[in-house]
């Protein structure tokens, strides 16, 4: 029915006049015996790492878009963020909407916006540092990262919403999507996949406190 990829930071889902590669110059290669190759059943951003699942075929592309849409599709992220939260965990409720145009466009908190929601947890600190774990509710774009800069802990190595704060870990976005949990067949226990983490983030997860194989 599907499959759930660890998509490499910095590669693109799908082509755009900006991106000479990009996931579909490789799904061909992951169509395991089928006559088409799979599709994206979510996206992530070109610089988010982590798990990406793809349908096989047309029915499961279907059936994983009810999921995703009825929000029955469990997400898990890891960030490493510039500051302090205040307290071990949390919630953000906050709006979101488009602002510009075609070329020149980023997300903000807006009143009028689509609803949005993500609970957060520190996990560790280190430094100017602190590692948390997020799990969003709506499936907003760049929900993770709006959100956090709403409350002054821009992701490190954000240059859209960060304000490019220089840090141990801010020459590459510092995003993850850990882990995702799918309820494929109400007969069976869900599916639940995790991605380990880039290298790019591994010294500054260490400092906070992270061990290979947590």
């Amino acid at each position: 029915m599907m499959l759930v990829i660890n998509k490499p930071a910095g590669l693109a889902v799908h082509a755009s006049g900006r991106e000479d590669s990009h996931l579909g110059h490789f799904l061909a290669a992951l169509s395991f015996g089928l006559p088409n190759p799979p599709q994206l059943a979510h996206r992530l951003d070109r610089d988010t790492s982590g798990c990406l699942v793809l349908g096989r075929h047309r029915q499961a592309l279907k059936r994983l878009g009810q999921m995703f849409a009825a929000g029955q599709v469990e997400k898990v992220y890891w960030t490493l963020v510039v500051g302090a939260p205040d307290g071990e965990a949390g919630c953000i409720e906050a709006p979101l909407a488009k602002q510009g145009g075609h070329g020149s466009w980023r997300m903000m908190v807006d009143a009028k916006g689509q609803s949005a929601v993500t609970d957060w947890r520190l996990l560790g600190r280190g430094g100017r540092l602190s590692w948390l774990e997020c799990r969003p509710r709506t499936g907003r774009t760049h929900q993770i990262r709006v959100h956090l800069a709403s409350i002054g802990l821009p992701v490190a190595g954000d240059h859209i919403y960060g304000r490019g704060t220089a840090t141990l870990a801010a020459d590459r976005l510092n995003l993850h999507a850990r882990a995702i949990t799918l309820p494929v067949n109400i007969k069976t226990a869900p599916v639940a996949v995790t991605a380990p983490p880039p290298p790019h983030m591994l010294a500054a997860l260490a400092a906070c406190g992270w061990a290979e194989g947590q």
